[in-house]
């Protein structure tokens, strides 16, 4: 099984330690993981503002980079999702997007569905509060959309809940969406924050230490709210904490 390692370009320029802490469980699986050097951004801030154009570039680019890996795996609910569902219009019937959209993973996704871990030897004594990002949670199906009315499954908690001493708290509204939404936090700057606000305050009454998720886009859009208001609550994306790192 070869792994290729699929990073987001914010993510490699902002949050580093996020991505060596998938790497770092990755290879705790003693997975075959390569990281080609030609990879960039999969386009999904394209194809918020519209540049359809650009998006075709990123797309064909990005399919040639990763097509000969048996999986593709990466931080990032929302750009898995812009791979899966908004390459289709560039590749008529091509078998190697056919591939693609069929390797690749969120990691999250891959370690739960793909490899089915059982075990962690990891300890994170906190209160955690799950983040449940919309691409993640309904186009990846990381986990069940409330408004369906059927039991509660999310593969996030899952994951969590082979971490020992964490404790996971009950939030209000399991999946609401953080506003963060790309460029829509640029052009609808006072909606964006009030759903991020809102998004807090339900983490900060369950009493929650950390705000956790499988998408650093919207951690990182209510971190921004947090420190703005000095808000006593922390935001960490969910493989540093199956990875094992400390909270500070």
């Amino acid at each position: 099984m070869k792994i290729g390692l699929f990073i987001p370009c914010f993510m490699n320029e902002l949050y580093p330690d996020v991505c060596m802490a998938t790497l770092k469980i990755l290879k705790k699986l003693n997975l075959e993981i390569d990281y080609p050097m030609s990879q960039t951004c999969c386009g999904q801030p394209m194809a918020n503002s519209g540049c359809s154009k650009d998006i075709e570039t990123l797309a064909k680019q990005f399919v040639e980079t990763f097509k000969d890996y048996d999986y593709i795996v990466a931080p990032s609910g929302s750009c898995v999702t812009m791979v899966k569902e908004h390459y289709a219009p560039f590749f008529k019937n091509n078998s190697d997007y056919n591939k693609v959209k069929t390797s690749i993973y969120e990691v999250c996704e891959f370690l739960h569905d793909i490899i089915k871990i059982e075990y962690l030897d990891v300890s994170f004594p906190y209160k955690v509060g799950i983040h449940n990002s919309c691409h993640g949670h309904r186009m990846l199906k990381l986990g069940t959309p409330s408004e369906l009315n059927i039991p509660y499954n999310s593969k996030l908690k899952n994951l969590l809940s082979l971490v020992k001493d964490i404790e996971i708290v009950t939030l209000q509204r399991e999946d609401e969406c953080c506003g963060f939404g790309g460029t829509f936090s640029v052009t609808e700057e006072d909606i964006s924050v009030a759903m991020g606000k809102d998004r807090i305050k339900d983490h900060i009454d369950s009493q929650a230490q950390i705000i956790t998720g499988a998408d650093m886009s919207c951690l990182m859009h209510m971190d921004g709210i947090i420190n703005r208001n000095k808000e006593n609550i922390k935001v960490m994306h969910i493989v540093e904490i199956l990875a094992g790192a400390k909270y500070e």
